[in-house]
């Protein structure tokens, strides 16, 4: 999308907005989130307007978290001060990594020495709540560029942070230059030690492990994340967007200029998904899981009565045993060790 397109977008997004205003009922919007590609190419008055648009259109709460995600190239005095004056009071810097070498591997435009400089200027301006995400498991750097990355970190006054094992996808920049033979994932053991690492040197500096990837200060995890997690109805704007009200899930077309088209019609384009009772139970299990709060044997009992119950605890045996998960109160939650194979774990507990 090139900058003669954007008035145009946003017109269209301010509009699916109004088209969408009753899709969470009369439900409060407690967070915003500008997330996915690069919102702050948006000018701050753009920005500005679509708050003042939901503001409109959604009952929001009286200090709701709003996220914008930002690449550190991106950061500069001006931005930053005319983003005090909007209601946005959360940002979330795109570092992965402090070191040249791995920022260039992860085909980044940033350097190391614009990141140290966006994280110093946006708690200088003011923002107090501020997340950064690192990524591990990257080839090349082994356990002791990883503690540096973590102690670089923690070194500022950030209160988040999430870091993410790198993935490597077919048909991506990384995934030809693997089949090219140009590298070679880090091997499991390696893995494992870095994510011990990330959990010990969180813990030492004071974060909170609450999600798989997420570590935060208390009174500081993401409002936004947690939401999801905890399987709270959202709605998501723009294109390839998702939106889930508890009982189906919706995503819209990914192409910019159908989404402006379809917008401007006055009917939107978009995908659905009615989630019947297995289909939110195993969602529940997916995003239950990867947090600290863990399996509310309660919640689980009350919306999917015995058979659910009695699934979950017959399983929750095996993994304890085996000291993959624990019991806290009536909640059933995974352990360090566990975390490790979270996604194995997990994906024993999706009900056939």
């Amino acid at each position: 999308m090139s900058n003669d397109d954007i008035p145009v977008f946003l017109k269209a997004l301010i509009r699916e907005a109004e088209i969408r205003r009753d899709y969470t009922g009369n439900e409060q919007i407690n967070t915003i989130y500008f997330g996915g590609g690069t919102p702050s190419l948006l000018e701050v008055s753009e920005l500005a307007n679509i708050l003042e648009s939901l503001g409109r259109y959604f009952t929001l709460s009286e200090d709701p978290e709003v996220t914008i995600e930002m690449n550190p190239d991106d950061v500069t005095e001006r931005y930053l001060k005319d983003l005090k004056k909007t209601s946005i009071n959360r940002i979330s810097l795109g570092i992965q990594s402090w070191r040249d070498e791995d920022l260039k591997m992860l085909n980044r435009r940033h350097t190391g020495l614009q990141a140290v400089n966006a994280v110093r200027e946006t708690i200088g301006s003011g923002f107090s709540n501020v997340t950064v995400d690192l990524i591990y498991g990257i080839p090349g750097m082994g356990v002791s560029a990883w503690k540096s990355n973590l102690d670089i970190a923690f070194s500022f006054d950030i209160k988040h942070l999430s870091a993410y094992h790198l993935t490597v996808e077919p048909n991506t920049v990384l995934g030809r230059m693997k089949e090219k033979g140009k590298f070679e994932e880090v091997g499991e053991e390696e893995s494992i030690s870095q994510f011990n690492v990330l959990i010990e040197k969180s813990g030492a500096a004071g974060f909170i492990h609450y999600e798989i990837s997420n570590f935060g200060k208390q009174g500081y995890f993401s409002v936004h994340n947690t939401n999801y997690w905890r399987q709270v109805p959202y709605i998501g704007l723009g294109p390839s967007a998702h939106s889930f009200n508890g009982y189906s899930r919706q995503w819209n077309i990914r192409d910019v200029k159908k989404y402006i088209k379809s917008v401007n019609a006055g009917k939107l384009s978009f995908e659905y998904e009615e989630l019947d009772a297995r289909a939110r139970f195993n969602e529940y299990m997916m995003t239950s899981l990867r947090t600290m709060w863990g399996i509310d044997l309660d919640y689980i009992e009350q919306t999917f009565d015995k058979e659910g119950y009695d699934y979950v605890i017959n399983l929750t045996r095996k993994f304890i045993n085996y000291g993959m998960m624990k019991q806290q109160g009536n909640h059933m939650v995974l352990t360090n060790q566990g975390k490790m194979i979270s996604d194995n774990i997990i994906s024993e507990f999706f009900m056939p």
